[in-house]
């Protein structure tokens, strides 16, 4: 692999980077964005999530936002800017690249805090900041979980590490997220769900409350400790 095809593939996937780098090290690039697979199985979240539901997810949702991403910078000196300060100063470039690259994104970071052995409790430093913050991990997902219920519409709900290093819970519309410079809640997220239609309605029509109550039989908290340390 040379150069060029390497920084390609660290831009096309969040599985090489750690947050806490990003903008630390921004990486320059020439090329397009491309769609990384899902580091398990489209049936490996079954029952909780079905395997249709993540094949059109992924293959069809997230690979759209890729495809319409890298029509939106074609040709423009948006293919230079590194991705994370294209996120972080997103109010600067086309509605376009806002709603796909935010897609893209977020997508790539839901991928990754999901996990066929998710599920449980969060251990070490991340439990111990979220009872500090919380009170309890129980009232933290209670909090979360009307987060993600009430968000009106599409949208994301996130927990996040704020600018004074403490957790917070927060929701976004559409694809936005806190990393962004519109966000009204600013902060570096560390756990996020999808609560757009097209993540759970093959399997839970209109019940989105059923569905933020599976996510947690799937959640990769070994990986959300990992975004936790980086922020």
């Amino acid at each position: 692999m040379n150069r060029k095809d390497f920084i390609k593939a660290i831009v096309g996937s969040s599985f090489l980077l750690k947050m806490g780098d990003v903008f630390a090290k921004p990486v320059s690039f020439e090329g397009m964005y491309t769609l990384a697979p899902l580091p398990y199985a489209n049936d490996a979240l079954e029952p909780h999530i079905d395997k249709l539901t993540m094949e059109i997810h992924h293959d069809r949702h997230h690979k759209a936002y890729v495809d319409n991403l890298n029509k939106a910078i074609a040709g423009t000196d948006m293919e230079k800017v590194p991705f994370p300060q294209l996120i972080k100063d997103i109010s600067k470039y086309p509605v376009a690249v806002r709603n796909n690259g935010g897609g893209h994104w977020n997508h790539t970071f839901f991928w990754q805090i999901l996990s066929p052995k998710g599920g449980g409790t969060p251990k070490g430093k991340l439990a111990s900041a979220i009872n500090s913050s919380f009170g309890s991990f129980d009232k933290m997902k209670e909090e979360f979980n009307k987060a993600a219920t009430t968000r009106f519409g599409s949208g994301w709900a996130w927990l996040i590490v704020g600018p004074d290093k403490k957790l917070k819970i927060t929701s976004t519309a559409n694809q936005d997220n806190p990393l962004m410079d519109v966000a009204a809640d600013k902060g570096t997220p560390i756990l996020g769900i999808d609560v757009w239609e097209h993540a759970y309605y093959l399997k839970y029509q209109n019940k989105r409350a059923d569905y933020i109550s599976a996510f947690w039989n799937v959640v990769n908290w070994d990986k959300v400790s990992e975004n936790f340390d980086a922020a």
